[in-house]
């Protein structure tokens, strides 16, 4: 029985070491879009961790698709999603599906992740509907990924540097 509990808590520990390290990784792509679009960074890193299994899924791995997009691609196996030519380019083009939603407008610029989530879901953002904002939520909270979109940022003129209230350098990555 010890060594059961062991191997769970290696296992609960390495999940939360990989999920540590996949918001380490792409936070600052997050935030550079947060503060370019108004989309929250919990909510595009809380998709983004679900939809890719925080970088581990098939479509992540080969097609550097994070968010499920639908799309053409240019592997040899048989898959109905879009391919991007690096995991920034499939943040981006998140960003840019949901800019063009009728919820996005209304949205901009609020910080709570429940409402977009609620907003996306019920626009057909997921086939999963309420397990999807479920899932998503339990990430966003389980890596408190909320306290992201509270922290105070600037952004240089380009737009492709960013610094936290830490004095942290933020640079997106292409």
């Amino acid at each position: 029985m010890l060594m059961l509990c062991t191997t769970a808590s290696v296992r609960m520990s390495a999940q939360a070491r990989s999920g540590a390290d996949y918001v380490e990784r792409f936070r600052p792509t997050a935030v550079l879009l947060m503060e370019k679009t108004g989309i929250p960074a919990s909510v595009i890193l809380g998709i983004s961790m679900v939809e890719s299994a925080m970088g581990t899924s098939k479509i992540a791995r080969l097609l550097n698709n994070y968010f499920g997009v639908k799309g053409k691609n240019h592997v040899k196996f048989r898959s109905a999603y879009k391919q991007y030519e690096t995991a920034e380019h499939s943040f981006k083009d998140f960003v840019r599906i949901v800019h063009t939603k009728k919820y996005y407008h209304l949205l901009k610029g609020t910080k709570d992740y429940k409402k977009w989530l609620k907003a996306m879901n019920a626009h057909g953002y997921a086939e999963a509907k309420g397990k999807w904002i479920k899932d998503v939520s339990q990430m966003i909270t389980r890596y408190h990924l909320d306290e992201i979109d509270k922290e105070d940022y600037v952004i240089d003129d380009d737009g492709d540097y960013l610094w936290g209230v830490d004095s942290t350098l933020l640079k997106f990555q292409e």
